[in-house]
């Protein structure tokens, strides 16, 4: 049976025309109707997303790290996914890593040619030790972007779990990653522009990864983040509330507690063991 023909689904027409001529209420409207079927693509690659996930919680448990490579816009949503775990969780720096083609300078500024680097993505990932122990998860709307899909293959080969966050079925990165996560939102508003479904859908994949599997770490306890930074005075004052709510402690004595110990765990911890 002959194969079928690879085409991007991301590339394909909008379904919308003479967007110039619309007035804004419509340009809203319209937008708004095409991000509303992203959610309903996401459902679709719950099973995917869970068969990853349990590879990540496997990986994590036995001191590996998970890592995101990606570039442009799929660069710059896994370096948010990453960044946003030490604050939340509580975690190291270093256990979940976004990296982007063209480096740091990429997260503000397009850097020509980058993506198009079949070797730069393993030299970036060996700057990290990236070993089998770790994971790795390609992001790449297209599905096609060398630097990603050749770093996925080298990673495979030397002997890691592979992922992958892709809008295209049937794509290179699709057939490469081992456990392939494949989110079907159809053409964009703006012919081509996948910084929109393409790139929502992929924020509430990301958003569902990491925080799926650092629940199963033990980080969130009942639904709160008891790990969490006190990077500033919102922060303070939730964990604050939250050892109340443990305790029955006042405000006053349960911050306290909190910035004596640090911690919102360790400060309910204490308060039970004295």
């Amino acid at each position: 049976m002959k194969e079928k023909k690879f085409e991007k689904i991301t590339e394909k027409d909008s379904l919308y025309d003479n967007l110039e001529k619309m007035s804004i209420h419509e340009l809203l409207i319209n937008i708004n109707n095409e991000d509303k079927k992203v959610p309903y693509a996401v459902e679709k690659a719950i099973p995917q997303i869970e068969a990853l996930v349990e590879q990540i919680v496997d990986k994590l448990q036995k001191g590996g790290r998970l890592f995101y490579i990606g570039a442009g816009t799929s660069g710059r949503l896994g370096i948010l996914d990453a960044s946003e775990c030490p604050p939340t969780f509580g975690v190291e720096d270093d256990l979940v890593v976004g990296l982007i083609a063209g480096g740091d300078i990429a997260i503000r500024k397009a850097v020509e040619e980058a993506e198009d680097s079949t070797t730069q993505g393993w030299e970036d990932l060996l700057a990290h030790n990236f070993s089998n122990r770790d994971v790795l998860i390609g992001i790449a709307a297209s599905g096609t972007t060398p630097y990603v899909v050749s770093t996925l293959k080298k990673a495979k080969e030397n002997g890691a779990i592979t992922g992958c966050i892709t809008m295209n079925p049937g794509s290179p990165l699709e057939k490469t990653a081992e456990y392939p996560i494949t989110v079907i939102v159809g053409p964009e508003f703006v012919t081509g522009s996948s910084r929109m479904k393409a790139g929502t859908a992929q924020k509430l994949v990301l958003n569902m990864i990491s925080t799926s599997s650092l629940i199963k770490l033990g980080r969130i306890k009942g639904n709160k983040m008891v790990d969490m930074q006190l990077t500033n005075a919102k922060l303070i004052d939730r964990g604050t509330k939250m050892i109340m709510h443990e305790t029955n402690l006042p405000y006053n004595k349960a911050q306290e507690l909190l910035l004596k110990t640090g911690s919102v765990r360790l400060a309910i911890k204490t308060y039970f063991n004295k």
